[in-house]
């Protein structure tokens, strides 16, 4: 099954789940928009190349289009159409004003030189220029794009309208109309989503034993944050295996190691081993799945021990292991992706107020922020779910179901006050 075939029988489940009509799915289905185009760059050794670029606009019934660009030699059209999808459900669920969309070159960054790929990437913002703006589609870095690249499109298209148009794309640097919460706000708003469920579920989150799988950017600051609100980070992991000490890792140590080394294996304490998995497996409370997709599977899903999986990974747990771990009697629940990992877009979104207002809050008061709509937004998943759970004895009903019935209801609400269905 493609991501989106994938996507759209998600899509299906959660119209039928929340009792909408048909014409939901029908509309929701298809993009509003797809633009495809070229872009030459003159590379180091003098050749032409020219790379194939996307740009799909989604839905914007709850406000201006906003996603990432990700650079990748395998990007498709199609898995390009499937995250915007996601992204229009996303954001509607993060409660902010947004619809979804999505943006991707067919490229090789790590093959690239430094001036190749500020070409390509001014050359995309100028290809992707005539439908992209403060208030019409807000694109952000995704996969192996970043704050640099968002200052050179910002840049390449403030240069094109003739004045600087900051609110034009997210996750900039601090220097040029960024936040320093956008940094760590993904791994941050996961352990704000993993505390508010402790909280509910597990009596707190302070002591509580925590796990994270991965240790790249979210992974880093999940397990950051985790520890200075008080849990135990007893486990972390990487491409060179895990670390694990039940007394508790210092994260702050394992940090540094990391990005002064390359690998957390290198970490000087604790027991090491070999399985970069084996922080899945561990006796904890909450694990945060922080790295890639499909690591918990129908395969490994029964040696999953934490009661409690809370996602800054996207897409880390497949339906087939939410089945098996549901069906445990001490597993609460598998907090979604969609909700977990918001920090990043609504952080996004924090950054584009302060860009429209040429007004900028300071780090704490943006942290704060941050939190309070990440908080909110478990809240109502998690009553929504407690409430879908007593209508619908007939079928194991997931706290993801309940986050993306939310998340459709909310564009349905507002595609049918405007008249559109």
């Amino acid at each position: 099954m493609s991501y989106l075939e994938w996507m759209l029988r998600v899509l299906k489940n959660s119209v039928e789940l929340a009792g909408l009509p048909q014409e939901v799915y029908d509309y929701l289905s298809k993009p509003d928009r797809v633009l495809m185009v070229k872009i030459p760059v003159r590379m180091d050794d003098g050749r032409l190349v020219i790379f194939e670029g996307y740009r799909v606009q989604h839905n914007n019934a709850l406000g201006p289009y906003k996603g990432g660009i990700r650079y990748h030699p395998e990007v498709t059209l199609d898995t390009d159409i499937a995250l915007a999808l996601g992204m229009t459900l996303k954001n509607s669920l993060a409660g902010i004003p947004y619809g979804g969309g999505k943006g991707a070159v067919k490229c090789d960054p790590k093959k690239m030189s430094m001036r190749e790929l500020e070409q390509l990437s001014r050359g995309y913002a100028r290809a992707i220029a005539p439908i992209i703006g403060p208030e019409i589609d807000i694109p952000a870095p995704d996969v192996n794009t970043n704050p640099q690249i968002m200052a050179w499109m910002v840049d390449e298209y403030s240069k094109l309208k003739g004045y600087n148009v900051p609110g034009v794309f997210t996750a900039k640097p601090p220097e040029l109309w960024g936040n320093p919460v956008r940094i760590y706000s993904t791994g941050f708003g996961t352990v704000v989503a993993a505390k508010a469920a402790a909280e509910r579920w597990l009596g707190g989150f302070e002591g509580k034993v925590v796990s994270v799988h991965g240790f790249g950017n979210v992974a880093q600051y999940a397990a950051y944050w985790a520890s200075k609100y008080g849990a135990k980070v007893v486990a972390v992991s990487d491409t060179s295996g895990t670390v694990y000490d039940p007394n508790g890792l210092d994260v702050e140590l394992a940090m540094k190691v990391k990005n002064e080394t390359g690998k957390v294996i290198n970490y000087p304490r604790g027991e090491k081993i070999s399985d970069p998995d084996a922080s899945l497996y561990v006796d904890a409370d909450i694990l945060m799945p922080s790295a890639i997709e499909n690591v918990i599977t129908e395969a490994n899903a029964n040696k999953v021990k934490a009661k409690l999986i809370v996602e800054g990974a996207n897409g880390p747990t497949t339906p087939e292991a939410e089945k098996i771990l549901y069906s445990r009697k001490d597993f609460i629940a598998a907090v979604p992706d969609i909700l977990a990992n918001a920090g990043g877009v609504i952080m996004s979104y924090l950054e584009w107020v302060e860009n429209l207002q040429w007004y900028f809050w300071d780090e704490e008061e943006t942290r704060n922020r941050l939190a309070s709509i990440m908080e909110k937004n478990f809240m109502r998943a998690a009553e929504r779910w407690e409430r879908l759970r007593d209508e619908r004895k007939d079928r194991l009903v997931t706290m993801r179901d309940a986050a993306f019935v939310l998340a459709v209801e909310r564009v349905y609400k507002a595609m049918k006050l405007r008249g559109w269905l």
